[in-house]
C-alpha cells in the first residue's frame, strides 16, 4: 500500500522544480544533498512514476512531475492560509468575510445577527451585499462571495448548507378589507382579489405563480412593488393585499394598519440556510459566522 503525501516531501520536490538543482535546494531547504534526493526517491516509489528528469541545464520536472508541482503548490498554499487562519484564533478571530442575503432574510433578523456576531468579534470585517436567489448561488459558485444566506427553496445542489431562520407567510390587507375578519385563508381565496405583488420575478412571485397555476388561475396583480415596505404602505391604503412574510408585516400592523390574515398552505413556512462552498474552500472565518447564524436561528 503506498504512503500518503505528506506536506514535507511536496515542499522539497517543490524547491527542486524551482531551483532545477538538488544541491541547491537542499542548501535551500537547510538539508543534505544525499537526504533530500532519497526523500524525493521516495516519493517517486509511492506514485509510481518518475517525476524528475535531468537535462543538460539541471534537473527538469516530468509531465507527471508538472501536474504534482501544480497541486503542491496549491497545497502548500492552502496549508500557509489555514496555519494563518489558525493562528488567528490565538489572537481573537480576524478576517473577513462577504455575505449575499436575499431581500427577505434582511428584512428580517439578518442585520441584527450579523451585528450581534461582528459586536463579538471585532477584527472581523463582514460586507453584506442584497442579492436575489439566484445571484447569491451564483456568486457562491463562482467564489466571489463567502457565505449567502437565502430561502432553501433554491437550488443549492453543491453547496454546503446549515439550517438559520424560517418566518411563515401571511396575507396582509387593509382592517376593512373583505377577507380581513377570516381565522385563515387559502391561497385560491386571494386570487379574485386585487393584490400587490413584491418583487417580480423573484422566488416568492415564481412561487405564488406556481400555486395560482395549480388551480387553473394567475394571480390578478394590480401593482408591482421592489421592496415590502413599500408594500405594506400600499396595502394599508386600500390598494390591494398580498403575501408577505408576518415577521416582515407585524411591525406595520401597528395601530390598526393591516390586518394580518394566516396563509392556511403547507408551503407557508418558509425556511432559510446559510450556504456556502464545500469545507476546503470555506475559510475558518465564513465557517465561524455560519456556525453563530445556525444557533441564532436556533
Amino acid at each position: 500500500m503506498t504512503r500518503p503525501l505528506d506536506p514535507i516531501s511536496l515542499q522539497l520536490f517543490v524547491a527542486v522544480c524551482e531551483e532545477g538543482s538538488i544541491a541547491r535546494a537542499a542548501e535551500r531547504e537547510a538539508l543534505v544533498a544525499s537526504a533530500l534526493s532519497k526523500r524525493i526517491g521516495a516519493l517517486e516509489a509511492d506514485v509510481g512514476t518518475p517525476l524528475l528528469v535531468r537535462r543538460r541545464r539541471g534537473i527538469a520536472p516530468t509531465p507527471a512531475g508538472e501536474a504534482l508541482l501544480a497541486r503542491a503548490r496549491e497545497i502548500l498554499g492552502d496549508l500557509d492560509r489555514l496555519r494563518g487562519e489558525l493562528g488567528a484564533f490565538g489572537q481573537g478571530i480576524q478576517g473577513s468575510v462577504r455575505m449575499l442575503a436575499s431581500p427577505s432574510v434582511l428584512a428580517e433578523q439578518l442585520p441584527d445577527d450579523v451585528a450581534a456576531f461582528m459586536a463579538g468579534h471585532p477584527a472581523v470585517r463582514v460586507s453584506l451585499d442584497e442579492r436575489t436567489s439566484p445571484d447569491i448561488v451564483r456568486g457562491l459558485h463562482e467564489g466571489t462571495a463567502d457565505l449567502g444566506v437565502l430561502w432553501d427553496l433554491a437550488d443549492l445542489s453543491g453547496l454546503h448548507t446549515v439550517p438559520y431562520r424560517a418566518d411563515r407567510l401571511c396575507v396582509a390587507m387593509a382592517p376593512n378589507h373583505a377577507l380581513a375578519r377570516r381565522a385563515s385563508l387559502r391561497y385560491a381565496d386571494t386570487l379574485d382579489q386585487a393584490s400587490v405583488c413584491v418583487a417580480p420575478g423573484g422566488t416568492m412571485d415564481q412561487l405564488l405563480r406556481r400555486q395560482a397555476a395549480l388551480v387553473g388561475r394567475l394571480p390578478s396583480h394590480r401593482i408591482q412593488v421592489s421592496s415590502m415596505d413599500a408594500a405594506c404602505r400600499i396595502i394599508a391604503a386600500g390598494l390591494g393585499l398580498a403575501i408577505l412574510p408576518r415577521e416582515v408585516a407585524v411591525p406595520h400592523a401597528g395601530a390598526g394598519r393591516l390586518a394580518l390574515v394566516t396563509l392556511a398552505e403547507s408551503w407557508a413556512v418558509r425556511r432559510f440556510v446559510v450556504a456556502s462552498r464545500p469545507a476546503p474552500l470555506r475559510s475558518a472565518t465564513a465557517r465561524l459566522l455560519a456556525e453563530f447564524l445556525q444557533a441564532a436561528g436556533a
